[in-house]
């Protein structure tokens, strides 16, 4: 099929476009999974999410309920997605590396009604997490479960190894078995039902205060930012985009399953990265596509096998998530012919692209700019105490206005009010430039935002947990340069009088209580912070006291896009 520009925004919904699919194209293969022996056609797609959803109806889901999923990617994941949609219910889309702690804010902020979830993650429990919050799920029946803290939570339902399910839990395939008490006709008519402006997907991002706010992103956002993004990429039915990206970030949900969605383009699924088992799958999944974080790139690139792989079908996706090294694109576009990929701009709560380069843009455009704006896409560089409008090539903060702005933060219109003005401009917070031909370069963050391989980190909530060490008096969490990562978590710590502790236990520390990924790596012991004459910690001079004593000038080096 040749590749057709969309020129204009879409009104469909999710249903609305899996529906299309399956009647245009239905025995093209939709979800591949070769993980889990899974190759359903967009019929049989179709029809499988129509069943969940069914049996979702019979657990008492009804449009703009809650339900949260806690999967790696899974075939399961994707179901619940398209499923809960047919439903009008929302999605919520839950961390892989969240412990109990987490977990329990977002359940409780969301109102979750149902989590559908793996038994854990490597040595993260899920299943200990989930009963620690909810004791009665030992004991009771699944419909009877409750915690007085999670008022909305009705359901807990278990993908995979049913072993570990315990009393209170529901078993995934218990859907299809409750669909038969509900008629074909409710689903059908709650598909008719559907606003394309109705929010059907919440992703928890932080702030700079470090509590996660659930961003509220609607049918019209996301399919209009897919159909554009696969455009970018010039998807047509002939691709295959493998998502090894993780489905609960916008990378994986938007920037993978939409933009596939709205171009017809096959999903190839893999459960979690890994180099080896990514390179087997491009091969023998014959994929045209990949979307991938740097260090996931990088990862193949360095592996002793690298050469005994055949990429030659590859050709476009995307890298993002976190500044791009400009050797590992060239290398990434020569060594595994993806003379065709693209780097993308933008955050959660613009759905999340703004701008993209695009596949004929020269290679040397596509290592040192984000690309332009997207179609229907406002973007404007200001000064952040002026809120004017700079000259081009003048550093300020990035805004964008259009169809890709979220409805605004769950439960939290103060924030939202913080972040979108009342000309409608999101403000992101990043420090940018936009040059004569329109194209956008990041050149810093006014927030403290840390971005170590594609995870977003937020000091805020390691400080605040670091407060509760009886031996930390003071700490400031900034991000370090690293040749791997981009990032790496830097924790500045000063100690009470008198007090003895190590940095790896301080680390240890935060691996107990936080998931993995915000441990610092780092820990600097000092007797006091850099301040201004008004008494403001100086973030920045702490970062250069990191670079300095750990001795990273190299990584603080290296080029970036």
């Amino acid at each position: 099929m040749a590749f057709q520009p969309t020129m204009e925004l879409n009104e469909y919904t999710l249903p609305g476009l899996l529906r299309r699919n399956a009647q245009r194209l239905p025995d093209n293969d939709c979800i591949v999974a070769p993980e889990f022996d899974v190759c359903w056609s967009w019929k049989e797609f179709d029809r499988r999410t129509t069943e969940v959803a069914r049996g979702m109806y019979a657990m008492g889901i009804r449009k703009g309920d809650h339900v949260a999923i806690w999967s790696t990617n899974t075939p399961e994941w994707v179901l619940t997605m398209f499923a809960s949609a047919k439903l009008g219910a929302v999605l919520v889309t839950v961390n892989t590396n969240y412990k109990q702690f987490e977990l329990n804010y977002l359940l409780t902020q969301s109102d979750t009604k149902m989590l559908i979830m793996v038994p854990g993650v490597k040595s993260n429990d899920y299943i200990a997490h989930i009963t620690g919050l909810v004791p009665n799920m030992l004991t009771e029946e699944p419909d009877q479960i409750g915690a007085k803290g999670l008022p909305f939570l009705k359901r807990v339902v278990l993908i995979g190894d049913q072993s570990r399910r315990v009393k209170g839990m529901s078993g995934f395939d218990e859907f299809y078995r409750c669909a038969e008490q509900v008629p074909l006709s409710v689903v059908e008519e709650s598909i008719a039902s559907i606003d394309t402006h109705e929010t059907i997907n919440m992703q928890y991002t932080s702030g700079t205060t470090g509590f996660p706010k659930g961003v509220m992103l609607t049918h019209y956002n996301i399919t209009n930012n897919g159909q554009f993004m696969g455009d970018c990429m010039k998807f047509t039915s002939d691709d295959r985009l493998l998502i090894v990206v993780p489905l609960f970030h916008c990378f994986g949900c938007v920037l993978g399953m939409m933009s596939c969605l709205t171009h017809c383009t096959t999903i190839v699924l893999m459960d979690h990265y890994n180099p080896l088992k990514e390179m087997e799958i491009l091969q023998n999944c014959r994929c045209t596509a990949v979307h991938g974080v740097p260090t996931m790139f990088i990862g193949m690139l360095e592996h002793p096998d690298f050469d005994q792989f055949d990429f030659s079908l590859l050709r476009t996706g995307i890298m993002a998530g976190s500044p791009c090294p400009i050797k590992t694109m060239r290398d990434v576009t020569e060594k595994m012919h993806l003379s065709e990929l693209t780097i993308t701009y933008g955050q959660t709560e613009c759905s999340p692209g703004m701008t993209m380069s695009r596949t004929d843009d020269p290679l040397e455009l596509r290592v040192s700019t984000v690309g332009k704006l997207l179609p229907h896409t406002e973007g404007k560089i200001i000064d952040p105490e002026t809120g004017l409008e700079v000259a081009r090539g003048v550093p300020g903060e990035i805004c964008t206005r259009g169809y890709l702005v979220m409805k605004g933060y769950y439960k939290m219109p103060e924030a939202t009010r913080q972040a979108i003005d009342e000309d409608q401009w999101l403000h992101t917070g990043d420090i940018g430039t936009m040059d004569e031909e329109g194209n956008f370069r990041i050149t810093g963050r006014l927030k403290d935002m840390i971005i170590r391989g594609g995870e977003n980190i937020y000091p805020r909530e390691i400080e605040e947990f670091l407060y509760t060490h009886p031996m930390v008096r003071d700490v400031q969490v900034v991000g370090v340069p690293d040749e791997k990562y981009g990032e790496e978590v830097c924790a500045c710590v000063i100690l009470r009088d008198g007090s003895s502790v190590s940095e790896e236990e301080l680390i240890e520390y935060v691996k107990k209580g936080l998931s993995k990924f915000k441990a610092p790596r780092y820990v600097l012991l000092m007797d006091a912070f850099p301040m201004t004459a008004s008494g403001k910690i100086q973030k920045f001079k702490l970062r250069e006291i990191g670079v300095e004593r750990l001795n990273l000038q190299a990584a603080a080096n290296i080029e970036t896009a």
